[in-house]
This record gives C-alpha cells, sequence and structure tokens, in this order.
C-alpha cells in the first residue's frame, strides 16, 4: 500500500481558520507507524505486498486480482487486517480532527459560526425578523427525543473501540506535546497501541446476550452523554443571552434519551420480561453511581464555612438528623462549621442506600417487591425528583450567599434529564402477537363464537372498544396460555410493575411494529388494561400506544387509521392523559426494502402530510417518530439537513429519531461530537418550526414527485420482486449468509428464520449490497424515473428538476444522498462478485441482472449531474469527493479478497485443500469488518 500518500478527509464546511495541516500529519503518522507494525508482524514481504496489492488497484488493472489469487490464506488473513486497521486509524484521526475544530468553532463570532449551530441560527433568524414572542412559543414546547436501538449494524468489538478512544486521547497528547521528546514519547505509546490491537481478534467470538448489548448502550450515556447534555444546554443558553436574553426561563428539559435496547422483542425471542426488568435496574445502577461521584466531587468543592447558614438550610438538616442519625454522628463533628458538605453527605448516604437497594432488585426481580424477606432501605430516593429538590435547596442557599456552582448546575442538570432512568425504554411488538394473544385467549375462555383472527375490522373494532370499556377482568391470574401468549401477557405485567417502581418514565411507550389497522392499537390498549395500565372507569392510562407503520401500504393507510382512532370517544379520552399528544413511528427501513430509495422517501413525506391534517382536524397534537438508520438505504444522512427536508407544519417543535449501529460510534464516542450532533439536531428542529421548510408554490412539485415515485417504485419492484432468479443472484454475489454468522447481535436476521426476501431484515439487506459495492438499496429506480421525465420534454424538464433541486429541501436533500451514494458505487468490484461466486446454472440469468443494474446506474449517474449540473459527483464538496475517491480505491482489494474467499468457502470443489471451513470463514468475515470501515457504512 503506498502509505505516504496521505488521504485528506477534512469535512466539508470546516472553519478557514483551521489548517488541514495537522489533519495531513497525523494521517501520515498513523500510515508510518501501522507500515512498522506490519513489517514487525508480518515480515517485510507483508508491506511489500501492502504497496503491490495498492497500487494494482489505482490503475484498476487485472494485476491485482492474480496477486490475490496466488495469496496463501495466511498472507490474505494479514492483509486484511492491515487494511482494516487502516481505515480505522483513518476514521479515528477524522473524528480527532473534527473535535478540534468543533472547539475552535466555540470561540468563533455569530458572522463565522457553522450552519447548524444554535449561534448561526438565532443571528439567521433574528436578521430574518422572527419576532421573539415565536420563538418562546418553540422553545416552550421544544421536545427533542434521542432514541438508541440494538440494531446490529455496529461491527466493531467494543474491546476495540475501548483502542479507539485511547488513540484519540493519545492524538490529544501529541496536540500538546512541547518538546521533541514529549512528541517521541506519543509515538511510542501509539506504536505499541497500534501492534497490541494488531494482535487483538477483531470478531466478535460469541453472539452477545440482551445484556451485553444494553452494557454496550449504556456505556455511551456513561462515558460521553452525561457530559455532553449539560454542555449543549449551557450553549443554547449562551445563545440565547446573545440574542433573546428574556426568553431562557423558557427554556424547560428540551432533549430526552430512549433506547430500544433490552425493551424490543420484534422477532428477538432473547427480549424477556425478566430482562427488561433488568435493564431498567442496569440504567439505575449506572446513573445513580455517576450522581454519587458528583456528589462526592461537591462535597469536596463545597467547603463553605458558615456560621450562620440560610434557615432552609438548617430546617433540612435538622430532618436530615433526625432520619440518618448514624450520618449525624460520623459527620457531624467533622464538618461542625461546614453545613453544604454535611448536607451532601445526608444526601450521599441516601443514593448509596438507593443504589443498594437497587442492586438487590436486579439480582432478585420484581416478584420480590413487598416481600416480607425483602431487606428494609428506609432512607432511599423513591425518585430522582427528590433529589432534585435537595439540589435545588442547596443551589438557592448558595445564591443568597452570593455563590454560584457549575459543578452544582451541572449534576441539576443531568438529574433533570437522565433522572434516576437514564433512558425511557421503548417496548416494540410486531402486531400480529397481540392478535395471537387475544385470539387465543378468546378461545380458552370461549368469549366469542368465532375466532377473533377471523373476525374483519369493524367487528373487531366493535368488540375491543366493548371490552375496554368493561371494568371486569379479561385474562385471569394464573395463565393457561401458549408459552408465546403468556409472555405477551407477562410483558404488560412487567411494564406496569416498571412503572410502579421506577416511575412512567421509565417505560411509557409501547410501539407496535408492523401496524395496519386502528385495531392493532386497541388491542394493545386492552391488554394493557389488563395488566392495570389503563382504567376503563377514567378511560386513562399511563401508556402511551404508537403505531409504527412500515409497508408503502401500511404508510398510505395511516391516515385513515388515525382518522378511525381518533373518532372514537374511547381514544380520544385516553389521549387527554397524554396532553392529547399522539406518536407516530414511521419506518425508513422495510418501505425501502418494499418500495426503493424514492418511493419510500416520498411515501414518508406525503404521510406525514396527511397524518398531520388528520390530527389538526381533530386538535390533537403529534410527535413524529423517524425510525431512520445508518446508511442512505434506511434513510440514514446528516439530521440537521433531514430535518429541514421534513414537510412543512410535521415538526412543531417536536422530533424523536432513533441512533442505530454504527451511528452511535461515529456521533456519540466523543462528548465534543456528540454535543454538536445534539446540537445541529435541536436547531434544526427550532429552524424547521419557525421557518418554512417548503418554498411557495410547490404543490406542483409534489404532484410531480408522485410520478417520479411511482415510476421509480415500479422499476424498482420489476427488478427486485418480479425479475427471475433475482433472490438467487442476490444470495450469490453478496456475503448475506456470512453477514448472518457475525456474532454482531443478539437478535436473528431474519423474521420467523424463513428464507425468503419477506422475512429478511431490512439491515442485512442493506449491510449485503453495501459490502459487494452495488448499494442497490440507495438509488435502484430513480434513473428510470428521471430520465424518462426529462426525455419527455428535455430543456423544460431538466430546468424544472433544477429548480426543485435548488429550491426544495426536500428534493435537494434527497438527490445529495443519492449523489454521495452513486460516488461509493463501484461496479468493477461489484462484477468480480458477479463472475468469482455464481454458478455456472445462474450464469445467464445473473449477467442480464447485472446488465440491468448497469444501465440502470448509467442513467441515475447522468441524471443526477444534469440536476445538479456537476461535472463530477460531489463537485461542491470537494473533502467529501476526495475521501469517498481514495477510500474507493482502497476498499477496492479488500472487495476482491472477499469475492476470493467466498467462492473458496462456498464451492469445495475450487477451494485450496489445505484450509478448513472455519479458517476460510474467518478470514472472510474479517473482510466483512474491513470494508465496513473503509466505508463507513454497514447496514
Amino acid at each position: 500500500m503506498n502509505w505516504d500518500t496521505p488521504i485528506d478527509l477534512a469535512a466539508a464546511g470546516s472553519p478557514s481558520a483551521l489548517s488541514h495541516q495537522s489533519l495531513r500529519d497525523n494521517i501520515e503518522l498513523v500510515e508510518q507507524l501501522l507500515r512498522q507494525v506490519a513489517a514487525q508482524e508480518g515480515g517485510g514481504d507483508l508491506v511489500e505486498l501492502l504497496d503491490r496489492l495498492w497500487a494494482s488497484h489505482q490503475d484498476r488493472g487485472g494485476e491485482g486480482l492474480a496477486l490475490i489469487r496466488a495469496l496463501s490464506l495466511e498472507k490474505s488473513v494479514l492483509a486484511i487486517r492491515a487494511f482494516s486497521i487502516y481505515f480505522q486509524l483513518i476514521n479515528i484521526v477524522e473524528q480527532h480532527h473534527e473535535r478540534k475544530r468543533l472547539r475552535l468553532q466555540a470561540s468563533f463570532s455569530a458572522d463565522t459560526a457553522q450552519p447548524g449551530s444554535f449561534c448561526w441560527l438565532f443571528d439567521e433568524m433574528k436578521s430574518l425578523g422572527v419576532s421573539t414572542p415565536e420563538i418562546e412559543r418553540v422553545l416552550q414546547q421544544l421536545d427533542v427525543r434521542l432514541v438508541f436501538t440494538a440494531h446490529p449494524t455496529e461491527i466493531v468489538r467494543r474491546t476495540i473501540r475501548t483502542k479507539h478512544r485511547r488513540i484519540v486521547h493519545l492524538l490529544d497528547d501529541l496536540d500538546n506535546a512541547l518538546s521533541e521528546w514529549q512528541q517521541q514519547q506519543v509515538h511510542t505509546a501509539l506504536l505499541e497501541e497500534i501492534r497490541v490491537w494488531w494482535r487483538t481478534d477483531e470478531l466478535h467470538q460469541v453472539r452477545p446476550t440482551v445484556l451485553d448489548e444494553v452494557a454496550h448502550t449504556v456505556h455511551y450515556f456513561e462515558e460521553v452523554l452525561f457530559e455532553a447534555m449539560p454542555r449543549v444546554r449551557s450553549e443554547l443558553i449562551r445563545c440565547l443571552d446573545m440574542f433573546h436574553p428574556s426568553l431562557t426561563r423558557s427554556l424547560g428539559t428540551f432533549c430526552r434519551f430512549g433506547s430500544w435496547v433490552g425493551a424490543d422483542r420484534d422477532g428477538n425471542p432473547s427480549v424477556t420480561a425478566l430482562t427488561t426488568w433488568r435493564t431498567a435496574c442496569h440504567h439505575r445502577g449506572r446513573v445513580l453511581a455517576k450522581y454519587i461521584k458528583s456528589v462526592e466531587r461537591l462535597r469536596d468543592l463545597l467547603s463553605l464555612a458558615e456560621g450562620n447558614p440560610p434557615q432552609d438550610l438548617l430546617l433540612a438538616l435538622e430532618q436530615d438528623q433526625r432520619d440518618l442519625g448514624e450520618v449525624y454522628e460520623r459527620y457531624s463533628v467533622v464538618y461542625l462549621q461546614e453545613p453544604y458538605r454535611l448536607k451532601l453527605s445526608y444526601i450521599l448516604e441516601r443514593l448509596e442506600h438507593t443504589c443498594e437497594r437497587n442492586a438487590w432488585l436486579e439480582v432478585h426481580g420484581p416478584q420480590r417487591l413487598s416481600q416480607p424477606d425483602e431487606p428494609g432501605w428506609l432512607h432511599y430516593y423513591r425518585h430522582a425528583h427528590e433529589l432534585l429538590a435537595e439540589l435545588h435547596l442547596l443551589r438557592q442557599c448558595l445564591r443568597t450567599t452570593g455563590i454560584g456552582c457549575r459543578l452544582l448546575e451541572t449534576l441539576i442538570d443531568q438529574v433533570e434529564v437522565f433522572g434516576f432512568h437514564l433512558a425511557g425504554l421503548d417496548v416494540r411488538q410486531d402486531s400480529t402477537r397481540h392478535e395471537d394473544t387475544l385470539t387465543e385467549v378468546s378461545a380458552k375462555l370461549r368469549l366469542m363464537a368465532t375466532p377473533y383472527s377471523e373476525l374483519d375490522e369493524q367487528a373487531r373494532l366493535e368488540w375491543l372498544v366493548r371490552e375496554l370499556q368493561t371494568l371486569r377482568p379479561l385474562i385471569p391470574a394464573e395463565l393457561p396460555f401458549s408459552a408465546r401468549t403468556e409472555e405477551t401477557i407477562q410483558t404488560f405485567r412487567m411494564i406496569r410493575r416498571l412503572q410502579k417502581e421506577f416511575g412512567s418514565e421509565i417505560c411509557h411507550t409501547y410501539i407496535i411494529s408492523m401496524s395496519k389497522q386502528a385495531s392493532d392499537l386497541l388491542e394493545v390498549l386492552l391488554l394493557a388494561e389488563e395488566a392495570g395500565l389503563f382504567d376503563p372507569a377514567t378511560g386513562t392510562g399511563t401508556l402511551m400506544v404508537v403505531p409504527l407503520f412500515e409497508t408503502v401500504e401500511d404508510l398510505r393507510n395511516a391516515p385513515h387509521v388515525l382518522e378511525q382512532l381518533f373518532s372514537l370517544p374511547l381514544y380520544r379520552c385516553y389521549l387527554t392523559c397524554h396532553q392529547n399528544l399522539q406518536e407516530v413511528m414511521l419506518g425508513y427501513s422495510d418501505s425501502n426494502k418494499d418500495s426503493g430509495f424514492l418511493s419510500s422517501s416520498w411515501e414518508i413525506f406525503l404521510a406525514q402530510q396527511h397524518i398531520q391534517q388528520v390530527a389538526r382536524r381533530h386538535g390533537v397534537q403529534l410527535r413524529i417518530f423517524h425510525g431512520r438508520g445508518g446508511t442512505v438505504g434506511r434513510g440514514g444522512g446528516p439530521s440537521y439537513q433531514a430535518i429541514l427536508a421534513q414537510p412543512d407544519g410535521t415538526v412543531s417543535g417536536r422530533i424523536k429519531i432513533t441512533e442505530q449501529g454504527e451511528v452511535l460510534a461515529s456521533k456519540y464516542s466523543l462528548s465534543e461530537l456528540a454535543a454538536f450532533n445534539i446540537e445541529t439536531v435541536t436547531a434544526a428542529v427550532i429552524q424547521a418550526s419557525v421557518l418554512p421548510t417548503s418554498p411557495p408554490g410547490s404543490r406542483n412539485w409534489e404532484l410531480r414527485l408522485q410520478e417520479l415515485s411511482d415510476v421509480a417504485r415500479r422499476t424498482y419492484r420489476q427488478l427486485v420482486y418480479e425479475q427471475e432468479g433475482f433472490i438467487d443472484f442476490f444470495c450469490h454475489v453478496t456475503p448475506i449468509d456470512e453477514i448472518s454468522q457475525l456474532q454482531i447481535s443478539s437478535r436473528p436476521s431474519r423474521r420467523e428464520g424463513r428464507r425468503d426476501l419477506a422475512s429478511l431484515r431490512a439491515i442485512p439487506w442493506v449491510f449485503s449490497w453495501t459490502q459487494s459495492r452495488f448499494l442497490l438499496q440507495a438509488w435502484y429506480g430513480l434513473g428510470t424515473a428521471l430520465d424518462g421525465f426529462i426525455r419527455c420534454n428535455c430543456e423544460r424538464n431538466l430546468a424544472e428538476l433544477r429548480s426543485m433541486y435548488r429550491q426544495w429541501p426536500f428534493f435537494r436533500t434527497l438527490i445529495s444522498k443519492v449523489e454521495m451514494t452513486l460516488a461509493k458505487v463501484d461496479l468493477q468490484v461489484a462484477a468480480n462478485y458477479v463472475q468469482e461466486l455464481l454458478p455456472k446454472e445462474h450464469k445467464y440469468t445473473g449477467e442480464c441482472i447485472f446488465a440491468l443494474i448497469t444501465a440502470e446506474l448509467e442513467r441515475t449517474h447522468e441524471c443526477v449531474l444534469a440536476i445538479t449540473e456537476h461535472r463530477q459527483l460531489l463537485e461542491d464538496n470537494p473533502p467529501l469527493q476526495r475521501s469517498i475517491a481514495l477510500r474507493n480505491a482502497t476498499i477496492a482489494p479488500l472487495g476482491y479478497l472477499q469475492a476470493t474467499l467466498l467462492k473458496y468457502l462456498r464451492y469445495e470443489n475450487r477451494q485450496p485443500r489445505s484450509y478448513s471451513r472455519n479458517e476460510l470463514l474467518r478470514g472472510a468475515l474479517l473482510t466483512i469488518n474491513g470494508i465496513a470501515a473503509g466505508m463507513r457504512n454497514t447496514g
């Protein structure tokens, strides 16, 4: 590999004041260090091999493929490891550079602030004449929710992620090194770190349990978000003070976090009621540990000697003495003249009691609650509000003496955001599970002549409404049902226990995947009633029922479903206990797999418009929950642009977004990056709620998009669902079977284990096409739609598309995503998968399919360049253009290595006989890791 050629990966939009020389220097440094490690671990011939592989694929000649075919498996694995570590090192250097840029950004004026920052936004709104009352209205209802999921797209081991963070810290040390000797010390430490990494297994050895995934996700909260959130709030207050100082009082807890990890049971039999309970306890244990450390630091800090402390503090100390006499005996003399330290000692004792009780409950489970053998913790915090009250008391008392305490303010911010639950748990289950449960229960108890599953929708609604208004229980205490039905019922009972122990914020949302009709929601409401989560006497409940509309058909039917629900008096009464708010989730992944990128994006856009119209007609507030993934094919892309591309009036100060897989590592691995991501999302929500997101007169453009969407959907489905041999083609020319053997998730890659496209989850579908460099899911069908429209009247229609691109954020974002994806496609590499992996009996149909894909790619490429008026893809973003071009060239050898190993693995008569299947599989799985690191995308 040409280690001496640095890659310029500077982020687009970097401030001109920031020199990229340090970025180039750090890239050159890690290249040199990795070259040393490769020579130490594999010898000089390995370095020579890497150079030859890299050089041979720069000119895309056949030498590289011949070289790869001649390699032993041992040499192949060494080359794969080198490429994989190289890409990860480049990613680390890039993140480190971005963090430095953000640190410098904090000192910039509004004139040089980056778009998407609070400073830029408020300055922009001031220049546009947005009134203070209008901004205040949005701030008062500002509600940003970021939900972490365990979707299996994070391919890097936690052990390796820890090494990434250590290397970032060493790069920080290098920035601060003043002498040549100090620099050399850091270089040595980096070399040691990379060498240990080389000898560390990149692959997960065992499939993680659900609780392993919980611990991995909680790590981001502990190490990053706990410190990032107070920083975001401080920055928002600072910018408000600059432009609208009177509005800081309008700012509440504007950003909250949720998690599906340990609660999402859709297709994951490993997530049980007990698992969810232990997840909640784990969350509480980790956040309590953070609070204990913070209170200990506060006690060290607040050494104020107060002979006459404020009266409120004295009264609180007297009550504490009565409740916790042993603490008074221990500390009253030590802190005789230091009342704040004494008060913090009482707080610390209560937190420790709370932590001990939580650890006991995590082990023994909810069934032991209020049992005679439960240990007695008399003085613990039952809720975070109790801790907050004591912290507010300390703040008020300090203020009366003219003292401010930043550490105390930070802790208050953290408790307000994270409470004792850290992140709310969203429970999710497939709609058919609830239908099956009620079918079995009603049959077992002989409640109706016709099985529930055979009723039409109207009959179901009538029966459900009657049952929801009945005070008698439907489900007996003992459960004489099948294991699946018992688990479903126990889930609702567990939610009730969780809410009783932790408060409703721990588990407030129940998401129904594959929602298709109004009865899907009422079924969940009935099961919630049986668990005590819905009161038929008052029509109120503590569980918000959320439909998830995923396929195109379901997205189109969503307005009708909500119309039916909002027309039911019982359901409208139920909404009143949720501030008349209905949350609706829209699925980007399955709609894309079902319909293609353009159609999926457009149908989600339309669904938002239509359900917002229904909500307004009924006087219901709406919160849209966007189920976005990391890749373009699953709704991924920059969050700021994505939010601004939403239809006018659909944000209204509220948004909920999933953060999945590798996105967590890219956005939340460092505190500065996490803070900036949260800032840009929040700024986009404010901007989209105040300023229009669609230009005047865009109605005609919406009609045009509908026409284009219909053509693109038809083209996509003709290939994926109607083309003879397509599923065989997909299975042969992508590593789909091998991806399913990666030990990266507790969840199976297929629903119900069936081997067909319908049961295949969207994540491995996207993952597979990305690995083999087709990226089919993110562009196929668009070229035919655009080309057909342009050809009808080239001059007029192309001018219209260009106007849409310049003026309409939705269309511009859509085309920009496709442009970035096209830049990552490499059909030369993809062709090698076709050549190497298609069996003879599938050659003809496979080559016909590849010809269709090639032609569609050319059409899409030409149309995108014509619309953007670019001579090359990403012409307006040179840093990203260079980054992708150079990565493409460097990833190519890994693609050829992967195809070769897959051929040996799948076809025994073509593999070297000296290698076992397990050895070949391991090599193939390592290439998946390496390509994922280079592409920076998985599923």
